[in-house]
């Protein structure tokens, strides 16, 4: 899923790093339900809050948190504000009150923006927040559009009516889109709305696409378009990854809740009503954990759907109110009418869960634009923007102690771990590193290949039977694992594929060899243990 960070990436500000602690401290704040954020519409407050899900991996998500706030009531005064920043990087924040349209949208130059007429275009920049503030910022008919950026926050707005045919066109069609290198963006208290589907003109209302990781979108209704959004635009475009959708309100949308390709996606607490053909689309290799979301009145609201390359997914804890389901086909597998885990999803942060069956009213008051961006307390209800913590000469306040939910270790098939005693190969070894490493028991050792991707092999003098593996990350590198592949090492076959460390599983399989590729990386990949079973 993930590939070395494009070297068109544009450069983090200086700041970045002074920033990550002040949002992990803040992040810890949201995990424990007590989380900041804008204060109520009607004042001129940017964003206070923090991001939440995969959102704060990679450093974070920051936006313009500690540079200059300029008030906008024009597309083509955002433009203005990024061009005329010191450099690409340098943070600001972006108030927008009133409707942003095609007819206040133009195009301005400068050495720190790349924009264009008729969209919202944040491209080859970093450090930015838009906000809506005072009545309320509605982009009308008009698109924002992420590409080659990195620490972008977008809350408390309204997208309406972006069509891709017709007149106005503006992004494609896309609500928000991202692609191109895009990192760390978090989306939230937005409103994302079409008025019908591909024959009306629209696209998708939230799209990834072309490198784009680490990417949050919460507290937020997406609502009639025949497509929700996406993550990766063909089968075989699998670099983007570690998406967190959580707190949204899905409502009358015919498929893409979302389309996945590739790629590890969080879905928990969301709220998913009038899925007319299909909701979760987990295909070509992509795993998704499904936790404690209410789906009603819809139809096949999981699976793999209009594709033979199949997808994975975790589900627990989730309500079916109405939910209707076709027979399985060639080309369409739904995971119901019972729902079951077949793969099993590591998730690298904290977070707290409300039960399912007060998802619908606890979204209801909290999710999308001018709704006074209220949160959940993770008991059911739901409370208002806490205040900003201290940030006086003494340092930050210390946050509450969490009490989240957190993922734990990947849990170890049953049975003996048949990597003990085995042998070992690959396709290359960094220094210092072994391939002995990943089979002697010992979590402090690893192997990691001599660029961002490579493979690692455990194998036995006969045949053995092999069903399930598990593959645990050194520490200090959780996430450096993106895309990778299972292979039968005798024959080639790809046994399974996916992202993320964790546990695998595939039909049982006589070989001698099996082997873990990775095919995409951010970062260093380290494997601490590659741990065989035979189920």
């Amino acid at each position: 899923m993930t590939t070395p960070q494009s070297s068109t990436q544009r450069p983090k500000s200086h700041r970045r790093s002074k920033l990550r602690l002040q949002a992990a401290v803040a992040a810890a704040a949201v995990a424990a339900g007590t989380g900041v954020f804008l204060s109520l519409p009607g004042t001129a407050s940017a964003v206070s809050g923090s991001a939440t899900g995969f959102a704060t991996r990679n450093g974070g998500t920051t936006g313009g948190e500690d540079g200059e706030t300029v008030r906008a009531t024009t597309g083509t005064e955002i433009h203005k504000a990024l061009c005329d920043r010191a450099s690409e990087d340098t943070p600001i924040v972006i108030e927008v009150e009133g409707t942003i349209h095609h007819g206040n949208t133009s195009k301005v130059s400068g050495g720190s923006c790349n924009t264009a007429a008729g969209v919202i275009e944040l491209k080859q920049v970093s450090n930015v927040t838009i906000v809506g503030v005072g009545k309320g910022a509605v982009f009308d008919q008009l698109g924002i559009h992420i590409r080659e950026a990195d620490n972008i926050i977008i809350q408390n707005v309204t997208v309406r009516n972006v069509k891709k045919s017709g007149s106005p066109t503006s992004n494609g069609g896309d609500a928000i889109s991202m692609e191109k290198s895009v990192r760390n963006v978090w989306v939230d208290h937005s409103t994302l709305e079409a008025s019908g589907g591909e024959s009306e003109g629209f696209d998708g209302l939230f799209d990834m696409k072309d490198d784009t990781r680490y990417v949050t979108l919460s507290y937020s209704v997406l609502r009639n378009s025949g497509r929700g959004g996406l993550v990766g635009s063909s089968e075989t475009e699998l670099s983007n990854g570690f998406i967190t959708y959580h707190h949204n309100l899905y409502e009358n949308i015919d498929s893409r809740a979302p389309l996945l390709r590739g790629g590890t996606a969080h879905m928990y607490n969301n709220h998913y009503r009038s899925l007319n053909s299909s909701g979760i689309n987990s295909r070509a290799g992509a795993k998704a954990k499904v936790d404690n979301n209410y789906f009603e009145d819809s139809k096949d609201v999981l699976g793999t759907f209009y594709t033979d390359t199949t997808g994975y997914w975790q589900v627990s804890g989730n309500v079916f109110d109405n939910v209707t389901w076709s027979e399985a086909d060639g080309d369409n597998r739904p995971a119901g009418p019972d729902p079951k885990s077949n793969t099993t999803v590591t998730i690298p942060y904290s977070f707290k869960l409300d039960r399912a069956d007060c998802v619908p009213d606890v979204v209801g008051r909290t999710a999308g634009a001018d709704k006074g961006l209220k949160v959940s307390d993770g008991n059911c209800t739901s409370q208002a923007p806490a205040p900003a913590p201290s940030t006086s000469a003494a340092g930050p306040a210390p946050a509450p102690s969490p009490s989240p939910t957190t993922a734990p270790e990947p849990t170890r098939p049953g049975g003996t771990n048949l990597s003990i005693g085995a042998g070992s190969d690959g396709s290359s070894r960094a220094d210092g590193t072994s391939y002995g490493h990943v089979r002697d028991g010992d979590p402090s050792t690893f192997w990691s290949p001599a660029g961002p991707t490579g493979s690692v092999s455990v194998k036995w003098p006969s045949a053995t039977s092999v069903s399930a593996l598990t593959i645990r990350e050194a520490s200090g590198s959780e996430g450096a694992i993106g895309s990778w592949r299972v292979l039968n090492g005798d024959s080639g076959a790809v046994l399974a594929a996916g992202s993320g460390a964790g546990v695998v599983t595939f039909p049982q399989t006589s070989l001698r060899k099996v082997t873990f590729e990775i095919t995409g990386s951010n970062g260093t990949p380290e494997i601490a243990e590659f741990e065989t079973y035979a189920g």
